[in-house]
């Protein structure tokens, strides 16, 4: 098994780019070696097969989407209410739109693993433990609402998310003098997140 750090980190993120653009069925390690531009084989070099490609596509989809701890710390000192949640909100909108493959290969991954029962399972658990993450986050900042605010907040941020990367003229004109997807995110968050 090579072991150059370097190419197997722009070999996964190759795999993200195929993952958005073609979809699981097409990931595959000739698919990824074009896309990073190395010689044909180069993939099978540095990953056991498509599942080990999977989990470290999976882990490198939540390293590209985590916050920047810069804008989390600025967040960070505001007042404790539901202004800061949605300000979290929009930042991580803001995420989801500048690195939009990762976020789509995070929407494929959900899609492969209804199909795979080996990836449902290591995928459940990490997306899981970001969720929990995300309570434990909130329960810590001491933001308004509990747990079950916070797993509401998740649904409705997900489903708003995936409309505006994927058919975001879905939500053009809903809500009349709304605007999408910030007007939208502060509507979501008045809804859910109880007032401090």
């Amino acid at each position: 098994m090579a072991r150059n750090p370097e190419r197997r980190a722009a070999l996964v993120d190759a795999g993200v780019a195929v993952l958005a653009r073609e979809g699981a069925r097409g990931l595959t390690f000739r698919a990824v070696d074009a896309a990073a531009g190395v010689p044909v084989g180069t993939a099978s070099n540095y990953f056991t097969g498509r599942d080990d490609l999977l989990r470290q596509i999976d882990a490198r989809l939540h390293e590209r989407l985590a916050p920047d701890p810069e804008v989390l710390a600025g967040l960070m000192r505001r007042p404790k209410d539901r202004s800061l949640v949605t300000a979290f909100m929009h930042d991580l909108m803001a995420r989801a739109t500048r690195d939009r493959d990762a976020y789509l290969g995070l929407l494929e991954m959900r899609l492969e693993a209804t199909r795979r029962p080996e990836l449902r399972a290591s995928y459940t658990k990490s997306v899981r433990a970001d969720l929990e993450e995300g309570m434990e986050f909130h329960r810590d900042m001491g933001l308004p609402g509990g747990d079950g605010t916070v797993a509401v907040l998740y649904l409705a941020m997900l489903g708003l998310i995936l409309e505006h990367l994927t058919l975001p003229d879905v939500l053009e004109g809903v809500l009349p003098g709304v605007a999408v997807p910030g007007g939208l995110i502060e509507r979501v968050v008045e809804t859910i997140v109880p007032e401090a």
